[in-house]
């Protein structure tokens, strides 16, 4: 759901595109005859939501793509999205008996494939349960609170989805770049748990243990899945003129006009801070608007957070990437950037993460001539956690076995209890099974309270 814009003439805006097409009808059919079905299925071991790969690839092969579909989305309500930007390389397709000595199944592919079948055409494949009387608000719209109210409603309990934002699917619409995944697709998804009659009302923001607790009071249980905060600060001069690279992922998502004017203008030799994912994101985005692109980078390309095929994906790109390279100052002319002032790093022993301490080198001062710069070092840990009372891990919401928090009624699930492992959209479809799995016992086990 793009917003249009006057200011920018229309061939000037840059829209993504998905990087891989569709499969067309031959196309999934060949490919869904190499798969061996194998019995022990590795690449089903190797999906965090353990979707029945074989089943669902064999009803490809037959031509019943509503059964496919069903399988995916019984296992994985957002399997349209997790068919898009799941690192299949490092999960499924990575785990392929036939990627030994073969090419693996493209399992991504073709459960895009069923899916998109299940979702251009409105096809209800699920029916909620008769309803059991109880309810639940679930906070935030991310692919956690979508999976975790999927499945209470299919369980017949009445779900109320409350987002900040004006749209639906948190960081699937706002924060994954459009040529992996488009708005349209996450917002199908929103579209999807409506049509189970969860409610989703969007504008509204939890912010203190005082909603909570105006919650608690009107539903049996609450489901956050609250993200993580805001890109920390660089503490570096200059800073003020850095820009977040959520913010331009999400601009060329949404309003993709604002990257040609105003403060999100991208200029013509841009520098992105940082190495992970969303940094390579950025770094994309800039490249199709047309900008010379460095990626500086304080360790080596062996501590990347970013995954290998990403970071060759943006070699590809034409991203350049600067290593063991520490930005210290931000150069500002008359309020325009003209540079990013660095110092080179070398490593040292390992720190508490395991990977080598980058350390600077003395007079090693140097600058990167550039008229923008775009942070992307990650996000800080839930803020709103410590004002909602919640015992914490690490900065992450301390949860048990079953997601539930320190609260009594309340559970939690996606990037905000990461605590370990990496935070990805398939983790936190899981979390939102879990969750619904022990809300749905605990709800159960208790009476229905008088009206």
């Amino acid at each position: 759901m793009e917003r249009s814009s006057p200011a920018v003439p229309e061939p000037e805006v840059y829209r993504f595109q998905e990087a891989l097409p569709p499969l067309t009808a031959h196309e999934a059919t060949v490919e869904a005859h190499r798969c061996l079905y194998c019995y022990d299925a590795p690449c089903m071991q190797a999906c965090p939501t353990h979707i029945d790969i074989p089943s669902f690839i064999r009803k490809i092969s037959t031509g019943n793509l509503r059964g496919s579909g069903r399988v995916i989305l019984e296992a994985n309500f957002l399997g349209a999205t997790c068919a898009r930007v799941c690192p299949v390389q490092e999960l499924c397709e990575g785990a392929c008996v036939l990627g030994k000595d073969h090419t693996p199944i493209q399992i991504g592919r073709l459960q895009r494939y069923a899916t998109d079948h299940i979702f251009e055409r409105g096809v209800q494949v699920f029916t909620p349960s008769p309803p059991t009387g109880r309810s639940v608000a679930v906070i935030g719209s991310g692919p956690a609170g979508i999976s975790v109210s999927a499945e209470l409603a299919k369980l017949g309990h009445r779900v109320t989805l409350f987002e900040r934002r004006e749209l639906g699917g948190g960081l699937s619409t706002y924060g994954i770049i459009g040529l992996r995944e488009p708005v349209e697709v996450s917002l199908r998804e929103v579209e999807a748990v409506q049509n189970l009659g969860v409610e989703v009302r969007t504008g509204v923001e939890l912010t203190d243990r005082e909603g909570l607790d105006v919650l608690l009071s009107q539903y049996d249980a609450v489901f956050l899945g609250l993200g993580l905060g805001a890109v920390p600060a660089l503490g570096i001069p200059g800073e003020e003129a850095v820009l977040d690279g959520l913010t331009v992922i999400e601009a060329s998502k949404v309003e993709p006009w604002r990257l040609k004017v105003g403060p999100l203008a991208l200029g013509k030799r841009v520098v992105v801070i940082g190495a992970g994912n969303t940094a390579i994101d950025a770094a994309t985005v800039g490249r199709r608007h047309g900008a010379e692109v460095e990626i500086v980078y304080r360790r080596t390309e062996h501590e990347m957070t970013a995954y290998r095929h990403e970071y060759e994906f943006a070699l590809h790109e034409g991203v350049r990437f600067t290593f063991l390279t520490q930005p210290v100052g931000v150069e500002v002319e008359d309020g325009r950037v003209t540079g990013l002032r660095c110092v080179r790093m070398s490593l040292g022993v390992a720190d508490a993460s395991g990977r080598p301490r980058p350390e600077p080198v003395p007079g090693s001062e140097f600058v990167i001539p550039c008229d923008t710069v775009i942070a992307a070092i990650g996000q800080e840990k839930p803020a709103l956690a410590a004002q909602l009372g919640l015992a914490l891990e690490n900065g992450y919401i301390q949860v048990d076995d079953g997601l539930q928090t320190s609260l009594p009624r309340v559970y939690a699930g996606g990037d905000c209890i990461r605590v370990r492992g990496s935070a990805s959209t398939v983790m936190a479809v899981q979390d939102g099974k879990l969750a619904a799995a022990s809300i749905h016992a605990a709800l159960m086990a208790s009476p229905v309270a008088a009206d």
